[in-house]
């Protein structure tokens, strides 16, 4: 039986491997917390003359350096001076130097968010008109890059370490304290002790290169790791290695003293450990809800003590399945965990998930906002998917306590004082390989006693108390080798009672049927993981849709002064072939006008396509289509001077993107100019 399980367990345990890595695989570099709600000058602006700063208003307050925003002309020459201030609320600015010449210049920003992301971007504005520049941002991302993945995976590690370090302490102490004694479960919240460790210790090394530059060179920066200690996030990741600290000290008493301790005086030790195990696990849950998503936005003071409940309630339900695996495929064959623990470890993953349930439906109200950011958000996707996954657990689980009852239901097998025909058999030819060594002994014997006639009587006795010495010596020997054979014995008949009893355990159909939906819990389990890490980095669906908003109302107020923004979908079916393009035409009315064409990639971000045409057509006086093929300025900006609108009316603008050689499609609006 056990032969057949492993290769099943090998294969699942790489099948879940590739599919984490794949839900890895596409999450890309971490989407932005704090989304840019506006700025001054415009995106796309031209001004008359040089402004004297440069201001660019947030979602949410971020933390800045020297060199967080930055403003190039366009040789890519830096023109701000000073470091960057905060004006007021989430509104910060840089000044700018004097007598700036026209032209198009590129501002660039890179901060952290205050839930600990970090944000990065930039666009253009012109003084005067626009111009051909030289600086290119096409490459900048936020927490990309190798850097970026490492931190990625740190997190990943730093939650499962979490999970199975509380979660197998709690099994223990809660459903199976004979479990104490089994060295699988030592070895496994150990392991979870010392993954998280890890993991802070290179989280806390890589922050610093992972907000800023992203080089690989700068994670051993000791002035970097200065001035990750005196952020929000450092402090955090210092106390939970200190946590870590006292969590050592409550598994070196678990799995030490505790286990030696008599039923009696197990009861005192338990409440203490219970306490302290608590305390000790709300405060690393708090290292995580006090810097990030909980700590900012709505309801803060009561964000942080739900999700530190939620985590509690993750680690006592993944963390104690994943005990409960180990205890059922790697407990000692004459002491298996028995149903009673499973019910135990039943009630209490029903309570964890009764927790989840009530912290993730007030999470998702607060990260969410409304019912449409669960398809138009990616946060609300990934929840989406989130929710299936818990569904599917939880129907897993209901299979995984019916087998519980049932096990606790079945016959109990029967005594070990029984015979058994395999044990007897081995028993009569060890006594029949006993038999003929002692044969073989005589033997000589026998042969000294057939010749000893024909010798003298002085000979004979001689001989004979010759004899008696060595009778007595053989017969020393033969009691040695009798213990020797009776200890051989005694642990050759321990290991068939061993053998025998794993052999029954294995085969009850109960046991079996548990340990498979155990095991696929586990597996289901781990995706979770993965999905809810990508969470943590995703920007909340309540914050993406209020940037949408302020984007819209900024892009309102722009037209009723008389310029004119349509954004509108693309997709060419090609690789990377869908996106947003911008048009831009101010001042909207009949005769010259500046046109910007801007197009981005989904998640916001300036790139480049081979070609972008735009047409324009009055189909109500039969005019046009009128082209206009506007100048290549930046990444992912086009502009045009003088676009002719001959007279007022319901324009269609038709804008044709091509992303390949081949790839190509032409999206339009309609739109009231003049």
């Amino acid at each position: 039986m056990t032969q057949t399980i492993a290769p099943r367990v090998r294969t699942l345990v790489l099948l879940l491997l590739a599919a984490t890595g794949l839900l890895f695989a596409g999450a890309g570099p971490v989407s932005a917390h704090a989304a840019v709600t506006g700025s001054a000058p415009q995106q796309g602006a031209v001004v008359d003359k040089a402004p004297t700063q440069v201001s660019l208003t947030f979602s949410e307050k971020v933390a800045l350096s020297g060199d967080s925003l930055r403003v190039l002309d366009p040789k890519g020459k830096r023109v701000d001076r000073g470091d960057p201030a905060n004006l007021t609320g989430s509104t910060y600015a840089v000044k700018l130097h004097g007598g700036l010449p026209d032209g198009t210049y590129t501002v660039t920003y890179q901060v952290v968010s205050e839930d600990s992301h970090p944000v990065a971007g930039a666009y253009t504005f012109s003084i005067g008109a626009p111009s051909q520049t030289t600086v290119s941002v096409s490459g900048q991302t936020a927490g990309g890059g190798v850097v970026g993945t490492l931190y990625g995976f740190g997190r990943y590690v730093s939650y499962a370490g979490f999970i199975v370090m509380v979660g197998g302490a709690a099994f223990v102490l809660a459903c199976w304290q004979r479990g104490a004694g089994v060295r699988a479960l030592q070895r496994l919240t150990v392991a979870g002790w010392l993954a998280l460790t890890a993991a802070t210790l290179g989280l806390l090394l890589l922050r610093g290169s992972y907000t800023g530059s992203g080089k690989v060179g700068d994670v051993f920066d000791l002035d970097l790791l200065g001035q990750v200690l005196q952020t929000k996030t450092g402090a955090a990741l210092v106390s939970r290695l200190l946590l870590l600290a006292a969590a050592a000290l409550f598994i070196a008493v678990l799995f030490g003293a505790y286990e030696k301790r008599e039923d009696e005086e197990k009861r005192d030790l338990t409440f203490g450990l219970a306490v302290g195990g608590v305390v000790v696990s709300a405060g690393l849950a708090a290292s995580w809800a006090m810097s990030e998503h909980a700590s900012t936005g709505l309801q803060a003071g009561i964000a942080m003590p739900v999700d530190i409940i939620h985590l509690l309630a993750v680690a006592g339900w993944l963390g104690g399945l994943a005990a409960l695996l180990v205890a059922l495929y790697r407990a000692p064959a004459d002491s298996p965990v028995d149903a009673s623990a499973v019910r135990r470890f039943s009630r209490l993953a029903f309570g964890s998930v009764l927790a989840l349930v009530a912290t993730g439906i007030y999470q998702s109200w607060r990260q969410l906002g409304s019912w449409t950011a669960f398809t138009d958000t990616r946060y609300g996707q990934l929840l989406l998917i989130k929710i299936g996954l818990v569904a599917v657990l939880v129907g897993i689980a209901w299979v995984s306590r019916r087998w519980t009852g049932r096990l606790a239901e079945a016959v109990v097998v029967k005594p070990r004082e029984e015979s058994d025909p395999v044990s007897v058999a081995d028993t009569d030819t060890y006594a029949e390989t006993d038999a003929d060594a002692d044969a073989d002994e005589k033997e000589p014997a026998r042969a000294g006693a057939s010749g000893s006639g024909s010798g003298s009587a002085s000979a004979s006795a001689g001989k004979g108390a010759a004899a008696s010495g060595k009778k007595g010596a053989a017969g020393s020997d033969k009691a040695d080798g009798e213990s020797e054979r009776a200890a051989q014995l005694a642990r050759q008949q321990a290991a068939i009672d061993t053998a025998r009893r794993k052999e029954r355990r294995d085969a009850d159909p109960n046991r079996f049927g548990l340990r498979r939906s155990v095991l696929a819990e586990a597996g289901v389990a781990v995706v979770l993981l993965a999905v809810t890490t990508m969470l943590t980095s995703t920007e909340p669906g309540r914050t993406e849709e209020e940037a949408k908003a302020a984007t819209s109302a900024s892009a309102a107020d722009a037209s009723s002064a008389g310029a004119l923004t349509l954004d509108m979908s693309f997709d060419t079916g090609g690789e990377d072939g869908k996106g947003v393009v911008r048009v831009d035409l101010d001042p909207a009315r009949v005769g010259g006008n500046e046109m910007h064409v801007y197009v981005q990639r989904p998640n916001g971000r300036a790139f480049d396509i081979p070609e972008v045409k735009v047409a324009f057509t009055l189909e109500s006086q039969d005019i046009g289509p009128l082209p206009v093929v506007p100048d290549h300025i930046t990444t992912g900006h086009w502009s045009a001077s003088g676009v002719q609108i001959p007279m007022a009316g319901e324009w269609k603008v038709s804008v044709t993107v091509r992303t390949s050689d081949i790839d190509q499609t032409t999206v339009s609006k309609n739109a009231q100019i003049g």
